[in-house]
């Protein structure tokens, strides 16, 4: 069962989980190609295997800034409702078990990370904000209002 295990990434400089049952791979990618008229945390597509994914700028739809990138740049693949999307990172650091449900976040985050966010989890003594995979893809509020 995968209920308890999340993939803890950094996102705009801070650690973070995403839940790994959404989660089908981590991949370095590069070229993306942009698309005319899309919201500015769309970075664009980019073929993977075969398939045609869309690139989301993570730290765009958090609102920290477009993705710092330097040539490759890690992307966790994820499925949500049937749509492939890449979600660019900082960094992977590791797949973990957390047991327990997510509480309310206890420090005091922007409207955006608390849009984007399920909770927060902790692990090894250190709390860990569980990030909510459809918001991300959805992006700042602004937009979606």
């Amino acid at each position: 069962m995968m209920d308890n295990l999340y993939l803890l990434v950094e996102l705009a400089g801070q650690p973070a989980i995403l839940p790994a049952g959404f989660v089908e791979s981590v991949v370095e990618i590069d070229n993306v190609t942009p698309i005319p008229c899309v919201p500015p945390h769309v970075m664009g597509l980019f073929a993977l295997r075969s398939r045609v994914l869309t690139v989301i700028d993570s730290s765009a739809a958090l609102e920290c800034g477009r993705h710092k990138h330097k040539g490759d740049m890690q992307a966790v693949i994820v499925t949500v409702d049937g749509h492939l999307y890449g979600l660019l990172v900082d960094h992977v650091e590791d797949v973990i078990a957390i047991d327990g449900a997510p509480v309310p976040p206890r420090a005091l985050l922007s409207q955006a990370w608390l849009r984007m966010t399920e909770g927060v989890l902790e692990h090894e003594g250190r709390p860990l904000l569980l990030i909510d995979i459809a918001a991300l893809i959805d992006g700042p509020l602004s937009l979606a209002a």
